[in-house]
């Protein structure tokens, strides 16, 4: 995987050796206010998704990446695409996407990092589309979409909640880049 570089961060491959700060991070019932409420328990979940992450990348070509702040080499959580194929009914898609240590919240590091990955998609990885959902209550996740150029296009229904679905073309992304 390819390592990305913006004005304040690093975005790089999951390696074994992030598991502590993700499971800090996932730990959180903050962080997993709008996620289902399911904060994780146990360190081997946080292992198990970063397996699932690299595992993505062997068979799509992308996954999410860490996101490291460039002057201090701190974690500040994981974003990026991801080709998303069960959110939606048969609808498979590629899916932007962040979650960030509490930490870092409302700094615009997810702002910062989404933009950077729906360049790295639309300029390397050539898509046409990209997507996105955000809990219907999620004001700052939802936020972060409309800055980073996404238009809301509906909702629907997800588990016990409402979603917004949100979306971007390449030709979106260049008229406004």
């Amino acid at each position: 995987m390819k390592t990305i570089e913006t004005e304040r961060c690093i975005l790089r491959a999951f390696l074994k050796e992030d598991a502590e700060a993700l499971f800090a991070m996932d730990a959180d019932p903050e962080v997993h206010k709008y996620l289902g409420n399911q904060p994780v328990k146990e360190i081997a979940e946080v292992i198990d998704d970063i397996k699932s992450v690299q595992n993505q990348y062997q068979h799509n070509g992308i996954g999410r990446w860490i996101i490291l702040e460039k002057s201090s080499r701190n974690f500040i959580g994981w974003g990026g695409l991801k080709y998303e194929t069960g959110l939606r009914d048969n609808f498979s898609y590629y899916d932007l996407g962040y979650r960030l240590d509490r930490n870092y919240w409302g700094k615009g590091f997810a702002t910062e990092t989404a933009k950077a990955s729906l360049e790295y998609g639309f300029t390397q990885l050539g898509l046409k589309d990209i997507y996105a959902a955000a809990h219907s209550e999620n004001k700052g996740s939802i936020n972060v979409l409309k800055k980073s150029g996404l238009k809301f296009v509906e909702s629907f229904p997800y588990d016990n909640f409402i979603a917004h679905w949100f979306h971007i073309s390449s030709e979106e992304w260049e008229k406004a880049s």
